[in-house]
């Protein structure tokens, strides 16, 4: 098998992700020699079936929701058995877009790791949680991971907790090596980003303005106390009600690179008009999206 690069996504970011990948094409001088593929949560029943059940996450227990914008999250730990264990993969969300080439990064020494992967930044990368939203894996060596038994894991009696899985916690550490943040560069874009994650969620350039519709993580913290009158407003009013709308990308560069590629894109027979007018009419893209690419 060609080296992969695996965008996993759900219907709430597949324009994100239809995005990414035509960056990803656009951007390499090596399209020839590794595949795009989208891994998709409507494709694993394992996923589906545990709508409302209790995982572990942060050593809680909270229901699975599968509409949740960010239920995908799981699937970054699928490429390996898609890969039949061979061979090289990239595995990245579908809000993360090339701005180098990809090939680059596929076909780099990976000096004997099996992931390469940036730290997370501030007190969790402190820690020694890493940022599994893009990882380089060499499929061979990760032969224990088994997406379906570990994703059961979650779920009561629960084996394993979601961020100590997501933040590679459970692995090895002499087998992850970090990653230049240039390859996972978080809502920032400099000449030398290799690949820009929009990362926050609340202010992703195509969702200006949008209802909030994705479920802000819980923590234990007793200040500051948005913490606790989110709770509240949930167990009141459910999970999006009060939740506000997206703002607008700090960075106004940021936006401008997006509906950029989105231009491109049409241009290039990528994805069609009417697509992106569905996409608006089932609020997954900001309104005012086709005055901003001109169409």
């Amino acid at each position: 098998m060609k080296p992969t690069v695996f965008i996993h996504t759900n219907h709430k970011q597949m324009l994100g992700a239809l995005v990414s990948r035509y960056s990803l094409r656009k951007r390499s001088a090596h399209t020839d020699k590794f595949d795009v593929k989208f891994i998709e949560l409507k494709s694993y029943p394992c996923m589906l079936e545990r709508e409302g059940q209790f995982y572990r996450r942060d050593g809680e227990l909270r229901p699975w929701l599968n509409d949740d914008l960010q239920s995908f999250t799981p699937l970054r730990f699928a490429p390996p058995q898609l890969m039949n264990y061979k061979g090289r993969a990239v595995i990245m969300d579908p809000d993360i877009f090339a701005v180098g080439d990809i090939w680059e990064l596929l076909s780099r020494d990976m000096a004997g790791a099996s992931i390469l992967c940036r730290p997370k930044s501030g007190r969790k990368g402190r820690k020694g949680a890493y940022a599994s939203s893009v990882m380089l894996l060499d499929c061979a060596k990760l032969q224990h991971w088994q997406f379906e038994s570990n994703f059961a894991d979650m779920f009561e009696p629960a084996k394993r907790d979601y961020m100590e899985w997501i933040s590679l916690k459970l692995e090895n550490p002499a087998t992850v090596n970090p990653l230049e943040n240039q390859w996972n560069d978080f809502d920032h874009l400099t000449e030398d980003t290799k690949l820009l994650h929009n990362t926050k969620r609340k202010t992703q350039p195509w969702k200006t303005g949008l209802k909030v519709d994705y479920r802000p993580a819980d923590t234990f913290q007793l200040f500051p106390p948005r913490h606790w009158l989110r709770r509240g407003r949930r167990a009141l009013f459910g999970d999006y009600t009060f939740a506000g709308t997206y703002a607008a990308h700090p960075d106004p560069s940021q936006e401008a690179f997006f509906f950029g590629l989105v231009r491109e894109a049409l241009e290039d027979g990528e994805f069609t008009e009417a697509l992106l007018r569905e996409e608006i009419a089932q609020g997954h893209l900001r309104p005012d999206a086709l005055e901003l690419i001109g169409a």
